[in-house]
């Protein structure tokens, strides 16, 4: 047992928690990464977008690993303004309101769609159209992709963003910086702290990030079958 768990008993147990609340926010950003794929996917096959796919990376930190979907996400948001920009465009002032207007059926707005694809991509299915119709649509979306971006830059600029994503890595580190028990507990005690806050946010934002590109894909996949 090390000096620093003698002096300070609960240090091993805070340790433990520490991984756990790691495993946790690890589990989030994977499903994160999965949706993201998922929609990507989606525009790519029905949108004509080139998106990468993106996968998270165990030899790097969390911080990178949060740049990474950032940068998928900032890219989701762009193609979606370059729609509704190409939208605004080429349709008639009346008929590009009618795509935001709630009131407006859902058909009449996918019909609209349709036809601007067809000139942008020279041949559109109304799946295209309805899957730029739900992302137009969803201000929900939109705003919740916001929301994970500015969480996730402020997960890889807290404490934890210089840790690796494995456990592995993550025991030895801190057992390596056990050098004296107060600084270790101090460390600890504000580790714990930080990832319970930004966890608690990130697992709220995620589950509703999921659920909007979920509502996206599940309607595709209604479609083409």
């Amino acid at each position: 047992m090390a000096l620093s768990d003698l002096l300070y008993p609960d240090n091993p147990k805070r340790k433990q928690e520490l991984i756990n609340l790691h495993q946790e926010l690890l589990d989030c950003m994977s499903s994160n990464f999965h949706a993201t794929n998922e929609l990507v996917g989606v525009l790519n096959k029905h949108l004509g977008c080139t998106i990468t796919p993106i996968e998270m990376r165990e030899s790097s930190t969390v911080k990178e690993n949060c740049e990474i979907i950032i940068q998928v996400m900032s890219e989701i948001q762009h193609q979606v303004q370059k729609i509704d920009s190409d939208m605004k465009e080429k349709l008639e002032p009346v008929l590009y309101q009618k795509l935001y207007d709630i009131k407006e059926p859902e058909l009449e707005k996918i019909a609209i769609a349709q036809r601007v694809f067809s000139i942008i991509l020279g041949e559109a299915t109304s799946t295209a159209a309805m899957v730029a119709i739900k992302l137009l649509g969803s201000s929900f979306l939109t705003l919740t992709v916001s929301k994970l971006i500015g969480l996730l830059a402020a997960i890889g600029a807290s404490v934890l963003g210089g840790v690796s994503i494995t456990i592995i890595g993550l025991g030895l580190e801190m057992i390596l910086h056990a050098i004296l028990g107060a600084v270790e507990r101090s460390q600890l005690l504000t580790a714990v702290r930080s990832y319970e806050k930004h966890l608690a946010e990130f697992k709220a934002a995620s589950e509703k990030y999921q659920r909007a590109i979920h509502d996206v894909t599940s309607l595709v996949r209604q479609q083409v079958q």
